[in-house]
């Protein structure tokens, strides 16, 4: 009996196995899953992305010409300023004395001026009435009333009157040139003691300030001296960021671009290309090497009506930025509408990387090395075609264009309304091969809880 029940039971086993065998659950092809999606036109915004800092566009740093103590302080930082407005003062103790001794020497040089010109006035009389005595004298020596040597003393006189005259007019010339030169003494003195006096050169805002009521600060013409404060203009914000040599030629003055800032972080801004940098970043550094990396200084200007509406940020100042918040800026070198599919349906024909290798690597790190595949012209590239009614999948030869972070642009290879396979990533990139029978699904039951790939 037990033999029986044994032969029975294996007998069932046997049937249950060939029945599932027969219906394909048992040693059945097994399909890959994947996504279609129909080639078509989408508009494709091809980016540059790069990090940078908030700044003014109009930023004026303020350094004293003069040393000293300031001895007034009449703003602080986030004051709104006009042009021309007092800002703070330096102890003028020295310069004053200076400016007083140039005006003293001024005025006594007008005094040596006054004093010339009355000489000049004496000497001319000398010489008038030398030279009248010197003529009578003639007409007398001519008719023999006179000695020759009373001729002699008179003519001499009136050499000598005729001298003194001249020496008085260069004297009061002189005097002259004194007066202009202790008049410029005066001026200078003047303006040394009036850079004691500091006013806001432009309308702003006191976006940084340096000192402290009492401080003792450097000042020089040579050189910069102490920085005291920095005017901004707050109404005209940009961002001055760093692009990669790889990307700078796709950029253009004029571009447009979207700006994220880390303070505003729900938010996004509009902005416009405004600069370019000729040189690097990199240029007039004291060491350069062979693998450092190479940027250029790009400026974007934030546009105002991107931020009319923000309420949040600085308050009481013309916009909601502060200089030197992070940004970072999407700035759209190229856009297309053309023949688009999904970025992730594009391989190469470097298929060497192992299956396990992809199932460690997250999808988001491999799309990345995709899309830099994707820019080297010199590699094949490819999609899988879907046929509907095979269920089976065609490797296509296909060129592209310009990407986003979703599409890319494909100039030849496909036509409008071609299915392509466009996921998994993984599937594509290691398990799809042409002729492979594949099943047609949906993202959402493809990444479920139970079928995640």
């Amino acid at each position: 009996m037990k033999l029986k029940h044994i032969l029975i039971g294996v007998g069932v086993l046997l049937a249950l196995i060939l029945v599932l065998k027969v219906t394909g659950v048992i040693g059945g092809e097994k399909t890959e899953k994947v996504t279609v999606e129909a080639a078509g036109n989408k508009k494709v915004v091809e980016t540059v992305t790069a990090s940078g800092k908030i700044q003014p566009e109009t930023e004026v740093k303020l350094s004293s010409e003069v040393s000293g103590e300031v001895t007034e302080l009449l703003v602080k930082e986030g004051d709104v300023v006009k042009k021309g407005q007092l800002l703070c003062k330096v102890r003028p103790d020295i310069l004053q004395s200076g400016y007083e001794r140039a005006v003293a020497s001024y005025n006594s040089q007008k005094a040596t001026v006054a004093s010339t010109q009355q000489q000049l006035i004496q000497n001319q009389a000398n010489f008038a009435n030398a030279s009248a005595t010197y003529k009578r004298n003639v007409e007398l020596y001519n008719k023999k009333v006179i000695s020759a040597s009373e001729f002699d003393a008179a003519k001499a006189a009136y050499l000598t009157a005729q001298a003194n005259l001249a020496s008085a007019k260069e004297n009061v010339t002189g005097a002259k040139f004194g007066l202009e030169q202790s008049g410029a003494n005066v001026k200078e003195a003047g303006a040394n003691l009036a850079r004691t006096t500091i006013y806001s050169p432009v309308d702003g805002v006191v976006s940084k300030l340096s000192i402290e009521l009492g401080d003792r600060i450097l000042g020089t013409s040579q050189m910069a001296g102490t920085e005291i404060m920095r005017i901004s203009n707050l109404s005209s914000m940009e961002v001055n960021v760093d692009v990669n040599e790889n990307d700078i030629n796709r950029v253009n003055v004029g571009d447009s671009a979207t700006i994220e800032v880390d303070a505003f972080a729900d938010k996004k801004f509009k902005g416009i290309v405004t600069e370019i940098a000729s040189s690097s970043t990199s240029v007039g550094t004291a060491s350069t090497s062979v693998d450092q990396v190479t940027n250029f200084s790009v400026k974007v200007r934030i546009l105002a009506d991107s931020y009319s509406s923000v309420k949040g940020g600085a308050k009481d100042l013309p916009s909601p930025f502060r200089p030197g918040l992070s940004a970072t800026v999407d700035i759209e070198s190229e856009s297309l509408t053309s023949l688009a599919v999904p970025i992730q349906a594009i391989f190469t024909g470097d298929k060497e990387k192992s299956a396990s290798q992809a199932a460690t690597a997250t999808n988001d790190q491999n799309q990345d090395k995709q899309k830099a595949k994707l820019n080297d012209k010199n590699i094949k590239q490819y999609v899988y075609l879907f046929d509907s009614k095979a269920s089976t999948v065609k490797k296509a030869e296909v060129t592209t264009g310009i990407q986003d972070d979703q599409y890319i642009i494909v100039k030849t290879g496909l036509k409008a309304g071609q299915e392509i396979v466009s996921g998994p990533y993984s599937a594509i990139q290691n398990k799809l091969k042409d002729g492979l029978k594949v099943e047609k699904t949906t993202k959402d039951k493809l990444f479920s809880a139970d079928g995640k790939k």
